[in-house]
């Protein structure tokens, strides 16, 4: 995530896909959110008292979404300012570590209060053994689904800035299940529950052709659009319960070979059904993380997740993956500091003369806007 968000003004495929389709930025998103599953079937495969662990489990998931509150809420103004502070009108309430956070507590409360199968009945298959899990993995696809190609769309307004002044500004829709960015029910969702002023303000789709003259593009590309947002959570959460059951397969199993069997046949299924959705016609789109995206990447995360089994566990080529197993001790750490630009912002604190001759503005100089 890191090396997408410092390289992708360089190298396009890097970067986020402006709309449908997938660069190597999409699949980052889907594979934070399918090792936290994996995590939730280590971490509660014995949970003696309910209450408790759910109490635990929300506490962590309020911790983890107020962190990410106060990192990409607007506290921190970017590498092109040393100032910070933000206003709370305008203050983003979704977030990365906000959709981490809410697909976390949902698996966590699908393994604390629906019980699998007991021991002795465990080989007669992981399916069969967690109905519940997969219920409500088809109950929010399900609604994902009904709304988004459901929910009609009217007209709508945003204000955007001129001459030091806000104009009101018409998007004309009047539609019903539209995919595209400026009349999909999931930014209408945002505007109405979160407002627009909470919204992020430089979604991925100002990189669209139409886009590409702000001063005489459509309105909907100034417009400000959650990638994270509500409705996008929904399918989010999916992919944290499918890591959950590549958990419940590590916990369950004990062979190499049965685990990377099943691993490989569940992956290979969502990869075919991701495929199919895509043909016909359910595009791959990231930012409303539609249910070809959330199938297509949760196999992918599925298959590296088997291939780094393969390699560490069966193989044993733990030093070779050293650097990894560091990150993964350390990520939210690495996160803060880094992806969220507060080292970034230490490090631009020194300067020669004036503030904008520090390392950081020559590195964005060079690199960056060339």
């Amino acid at each position: 995530m890191i090396f997408v968000d410092y390289c992708g003004s360089v190298l396009p495929l890097v970067a986020h896909s402006p709309w449908n389709g997938i660069h190597l930025a999409d699949f980052v998103m889907p594979f934070f959110l399918f090792i936290a599953g994996v995590s939730v079937a280590l971490v509660h495969k014995k949970v003696s008292n309910k209450f408790s662990a759910t109490c635990n489990a929300v506490q962590r998931a309020i911790k983890l979404f107020l962190i990410g509150i106060f990192l990409q809420g607007g506290y921190f103004h970017g590498v092109n300012s040393l100032t910070f502070g933000v206003d709370i009108g305008s203050i983003r309430w979704f977030g990365i570590l906000q959709r981490i956070a809410v697909g976390y507590v949902i698996a966590a409360l699908c393994e604390i209060w629906f019980q699998g199968r007991k021991p002795s009945e465990e080989r007669v298959g992981l399916f069969k053994g967690y109905y519940y899990h997969w219920f409500t993995a088809f109950s929010l696809s399900t609604i994902y689904m009904g709304l988004l190609h459901g929910l009609y769309v009217p007209d709508w307004h945003v204000k955007l800035p001129l001459n030091n002044t806000y104009v009101d500004h018409m998007v004309k829709c009047g539609v019903r299940g539209d995919l595209g960015p400026a009349c999909n029910s999931a930014g209408m969702i945002d505007r109405y529950i979160l407002g627009a002023e909470h919204l992020y303000r430089k979604p991925v789709y100002r990189n669209l052709k139409q886009c590409s003259d702000l001063e005489y593009s459509p309105a909907w590309c100034r417009a400000p659009f959650d990638p994270e947002g509500i409705l996008s959570s929904f399918t989010a959460a999916v992919t944290c319960i499918i890591g959950l059951h590549f958990g419940h397969v590590l916990v369950k199993r004990e062979d190499h070979k049965d685990r990377l069997f099943q691993w490989s046949l569940f992956s290979m299924s969502l990869l075919s059904l991701g495929l199919l959705l895509t043909f016909i016609g359910i595009p791959l789109n990231k930012p409303l993380y539609t249910i070809s995206y959330m199938m297509l990447t949760s196999a992918f995360a599925g298959i590296i997740y088997s291939a780094l089994y393969l390699l560490v566990d069966v193989y044993g080529y733990k030093r070779l993956m050293f650097p990894l197993e560091w990150m993964g001790k350390h990520s939210l750490s690495i996160f803060v500091l880094v992806a969220s630009n507060i080292a970034i912002i230490a490090i631009q604190g020194f300067y020669k003369a004036q503030p904008q001759n520090n390392i950081v503005h020559w590195i964005i100089s060079v690199f960056v806007k060339t």
